[in-house]
C-alpha cells in the first residue's frame, strides 16, 4: 500500500509540473506574442505623436515667421513705392534732365526768377540710380525773397531735388540787394538695367 501510494503521489506531482510547464508556456508566448507586440505598438505611437509635436511646432514657428517676414516685405514695399514716387520720371537720362528742366522752369516762373540759361551736366551712376544734374544761371534778382522761396520750393517739392552746388554774386557793389549767379540742381532716376549677355547684338 505504501508502494502505490508513493507512485500516485509521484504521478500527481508529474501532473502538476506538466501542467506547471504547459501553463508557463503559455504565459510566455502570451507575453512574447501579446504583450510585447502592445508595448512596442505603444512605443511606437509614442514616438509618433512626439514626431507630429515636433512638426506641429516647426509648422507653428513657420507660420509666425512667415507672418513677420509678410509684414516686412510689406514694409519694404510702401518704403520702395515712396522712394519711386520721388524720383525723376522718364527711361533715358535725355528724358530725365528734359523733366527736371521743365520742374526747375516751372518753380522759376513761380517765384519771378529770371533764368538765362539752362545747361544739362554728364548724368553718373550711383548704384541703382542714375543722378541727372542741371546747371542754370541767374539772371539778377533784386528779390532775396523769391530767391529763398525759389531754393525752398526746389528742395521741399514732390521730387526729390537737391542743390549741389550754388555760386552767388551781388551784381553791383552800390546795389547789394541785387543778386545772380547759377546753381546746379540735381535729382535722381532709376537706372538702366544691364542687357543680358544673351540678348546682346
Amino acid at each position: 500500500m505504501k508502494k502505490w501510494s508513493f507512485w500516485a503521489g509521484g504521478k500527481f506531482s508529474q501532473k502538476k509540473v506538466f501542467w506547471g510547464l504547459i501553463g508557463f508556456t503559455m504565459a510566455l508566448l502570451g507575453y512574447t506574442f501579446g504583450i510585447v507586440p502592445l508595448w512596442e505598438a505603444k512605443k511606437k505611437a509614442d514616438e509618433e505623436m512626439a514626431l507630429k509635436q515636433r512638426v506641429i511646432w516647426k509648422y507653428a514657428e513657420i507660420i509666425q515667421n512667415r507672418k513677420a517676414v509678410e509684414e516686412a516685405l510689406d514694409r519694404t514695399r510702401k518704403q520702395s513705392e515712396g522712394i519711386q514716387k520721388r524720383l525723376l520720371p522718364g527711361e533715358t537720362p535725355q528724358l530725365g534732365a528734359a523733366n527736371l528742366q521743365d520742374m526747375v522752369k516751372r518753380l522759376s516762373e513761380k517765384n519771378g526768377i529770371s533764368l538765362r540759361s539752362f545747361r544739362i551736366l554728364e548724368p553718373k551712376e550711383i548704384g541703382v540710380y542714375r543722378k541727372i544734374s542741371l546747371q542754370i544761371e541767374l539772371a539778377p534778382t533784386n528779390s532775396l525773397m523769391s530767391l529763398g522761396q525759389f531754393v525752398h520750393d526746389l528742395e521741399h517739392q514732390e521730387k526729390e531735388l537737391m542743390i549741389s552746388e550754388m555760386d552767388l554774386l551781388i551784381f553791383n557793389p552800390r546795389m547789394p540787394n541785387t543778386i545772380q549767379g547759377n546753381m546746379v540742381i540735381s535729382g535722381l532716376m532709376k537706372a538702366s538695367k544691364p542687357k543680358e549677355k544673351g540678348r546682346e547684338r
